[in-house]
């Protein structure tokens, strides 16, 4: 059965990120009084936004009652306030090596691509026309976290896509992504590939505690692995 679908993460996997949005997420908590190290939020990327400010706060709050969804919304929103500033006016926004002629490849091959993110709708779209996707007929379909019940490692953002794309069966289905929930989602959906990359915030060693089915370290190798 042939691919239909690949489903790409955004930061770290088809947009260069230094660890800009760890970098607002330490913000966002600072704001708020909570020191949190870079090394503690890289691996929370790739989750629903609220979700790792409240795998956060649990680790740096001594009294949990304080942990209320006022609080976990505040946060969410200003990092939210700092993303949407960051991908609007940082002049270095770009997409990572291979990234486009990769998106290309697959159209001409009849393969819909689809973006999906941890990131809220708000986020996803800023960096979409930032970069101009759409206006360039390079992505089919996007979802943010907010969207569905669950993000990651939950499947529901790629269960949405496939409906959207009238596709019943996840094997004709493809997720790419940089992080471990980006994996496990790929997983926990039935896709036939779920394929790390290391242009992101995990190495090819912490990659592989996940067992994606591929680890790559260039996108344009997604092409490569849909037609073997």
């Amino acid at each position: 059965m042939s691919i239909k679908l690949v489903v790409f993460d955004i930061a770290g996997t088809t947009v260069k990120d230094d660890h800009e949005v760890s970098k607002a997420f330490r913000a966002a908590m600072q704001k708020f009084g909570y020191e949190v190290k870079l090394e503690k939020i890289d691996p929370l990327m790739g989750y629903e936004k609220t979700l790792a400010i409240r795998k956060m706060l649990a680790e740096h709050e001594a009294n949990q009652s304080v942990i209320t969804d006022e609080l976990v919304i505040a946060i969410h929103k200003e990092f939210v306030h700092q993303m949407i500033n960051f991908y609007r006016f940082e002049p270095r926004i770009e997409p990572l090596p291979n990234v486009e002629e990769t998106f290309t490849k697959l159209h001409e091959q009849g393969v819909k691509v689809g973006i999906n993110t941890g990131f809220s709708r708000d986020i996803a779209d800023t960096i979409i026309n930032r970069l101009q996707w759409r206006e360039k007929g390079l992505i089919d379909y996007i979802v943010g976290s907010d969207e569905v019940e669950l993000g990651r490692p939950h499947p529901f953002m790629i269960q949405k896509m496939m409906q959207e794309a009238g596709i019943a069966d996840a094997v004709e289905v493809v997720k790419v992504g940089d992080t471990e929930v980006d994996v496990r989602e790929g997983q926990n959906a039935g896709c036939k590939y779920s394929i790390g990359v290391t242009t992101g915030a995990f190495t090819r060693a912490e990659l592989e505690t996940y067992h994606p089915t591929h680890i790559i370290d260039d996108i344009a190798q997604v092409v490569d692995i849909i037609n073997q």
